[in-house]
């Protein structure tokens, strides 16, 4: 049996691992597109657009807020920084939601978490507007 150093080992062992990623990129499909589910995105604007302690307040809030159970995912975003003129930066975050189904996100809109997100953190923010979306 050949002795293998141990530079040899991890040259093969790093060629062995990009060979795996290329297998697996190459199964992998292109695009994937989501069905069946309810879309919630809500953008808000602050009142005081430059403190960050009511920003981290608002992300705080949105936090507990993932905690409804009728969420399937979420993501908590802020402006990309991308610039061209059909894109509207001005929110200070962004919460994008999906549920299974409109009867989901109806109880998310009555859960106590919910109601106690508006309740507790409506104070922070100027204006809001949501986008829901389902199938096309």
């Amino acid at each position: 049996m050949k002795k293998t150093t141990r530079r040899q080992f991890l040259g093969n062992s790093t060629v062995a691992a990009m060979a795996g990623t290329a297998i697996f990129a190459a199964n992998k499909p292109a695009k994937m597109e989501l069905k069946n589910i309810f879309i919630h995105h809500v953008y808000f604007w602050l009142n005081n657009p430059d403190s960050k302690d009511d920003l981290n307040k608002l992300k705080e809030g949105l936090t507990k807020l993932s905690k409804v159970k009728t969420i399937k995912q979420f993501h908590m975003g802020k402006p990309a920084g991308t610039s061209r003129e059909v894109i509207d930066g001005t929110y200070a975050i962004s919460w994008f939601t999906m549920f299974e189904n409109p009867a989901d996100q109806d109880s998310y809109q009555k859960d106590p978490i919910h109601l106690k997100f508006v309740e507790d953190y409506s104070p922070l923010w100027k204006k809001v507007v949501v986008y829901d979306s389902i199938d096309a």
